[in-house]
């Protein structure tokens, strides 16, 4: 009998969706929610029923029988810091999502809708999370903030990084458990790992780090403290997460609308675009440090390593750390799927979540 597996990955307006048999894709669909639909929920976790209702009708359309599904496998979301693999949706697990999670993302719908698949299939399939972004591998050292009431955790795309990792260990004939990379996710945020034969043991979010297309990075606490001073915080979360980093001095977060003005002969685009690679190497030396120069390769992800523009501008300031490898778009549903996969197929075990 055929393992068949749902995989789910909500984004901020997005919902990626795959069909997976026997560990092979079948079909892959990305859902695009119009931003003013978007504009009447409150809260992401308002978007739970539009967001399902958008999935159900991709499967039909595509002739998927959720009554067969094996196992429903959804983005991990904003959970307390957890382990990496995977974890059986449960009832406390959803009710910290929905009602306590301090971090609004609808990747954190991401397990509530695997549930929801999974209740609909006869017998009622298997529910997971796979690789959380609050992903519980920092030593000691690295949790301390400088602030002694406030700890460290582990915030990244973690999802993709470790899958992306393993993909690049494979292609140099080794294990992503023997290696140890520096690897950058370039999306809407960026943030930068290190990781140490299979563990991820420091960590940049997207605004400890280098500002991004949308998101500022990290700026000096006493003009992030004057602004919240100066304007609703609201305000300012929008500013620093939405409208920050290139959007906000060049008016667009389309890394292709930047590379236009650069080829026309703008030079002060040109200027933000080198400052933005110029933050991401710093960090990307930060990594290094962290790794003691025990480096394997440094690798490129996200929708932002399609620019060749922007991957040379990194590539120059950082190669002579180790080997660069580019390995651009992301493969978080492949992830959740395969995650899914080696637990239906006792290759690997599911832990409980618990608080």
């Amino acid at each position: 009998m055929s393992i068949k597996i749902l995989a789910i990955n909500p984004g901020g307006t997005s919902t990626k969706i795959g069909f997976f048999e026997d560990n092979q894709p079948v079909f892959s669909k990305t859902i695009e929610h119009d931003s003013e639909e978007l504009k009447r929920f409150k809260h992401a976790n308002n978007q739970l029923d539009m967001r399902f209702n958008s999935i159900y009708d991709a499967l039909l359309k595509n002739h998927v029988d959720v009554s067969a599904l094996t196992a429903c496998v959804g983005r991990g979301g904003f959970l307390p810091p957890v382990e990496a693999g995977g974890y059986r949706v449960n009832d406390l697990m959803i009710d910290f999502l929905l009602n306590r999670c301090e971090l609004e993302h609808a990747s954190s719908l991401g397990a509530v809708l695997a549930d929801r698949f999974a209740q609909l299939s006869k017998p009622r399939a298997h529910a997971y999370i796979y690789d959380a972004e609050s992903l519980n591998q920092l030593p000691p050292i690295a949790r301390i903030s400088g602030v002694k009431s406030i700890e460290r955790i582990s915030l990244c795309h973690v999802l993709n990084m470790r899958a992306v990792c393993r993909r690049v260990a494979e292609a140099l004939n080794s294990r992503y458990e023997d290696m140890n990379f520096i690897i950058i996710h370039m999306g809407g945020g960026t943030s930068v790992s290190a990781h140490n034969k299979g563990r991820v043991i420091e960590a940049m979010p997207d605004d400890e780090g280098p500002f991004s297309v949308e998101r500022s990075g990290a700026i000096a606490n006493k003009y992030i403290v004057n602004m919240c001073y100066q304007k609703p915080m609201a305000e300012v979360f929008t500013l620093l997460r939405k409208n920050g980093g290139v959007k906000s001095y060049l008016g667009t977060n389309d890394g292709r609308e930047v590379e236009q003005m650069i080829a026309d002969g703008d030079q002060y685009a040109k200027l933000i675009y080198e400052a933005m690679s110029y933050q991401i190497a710093r960090a990307t030396g930060d990594m290094y440090a962290v790794l003691e120069g025990q480096v394997d390769g440094i690798i490129l992800t996200g929708g932002l390593a399609k620019s060749q523009l922007m991957c040379s501008m990194i590539q120059k300031r950082v190669e002579f750390m180790a080997p660069v490898h580019v390995v651009p778009g992301e493969y978080e549903l492949e992830a959740l799927a395969e995650g899914a996969y080696r637990i239906v197929t006792n290759q690997e075990e599911a832990r409980e979540y618990t608080e």
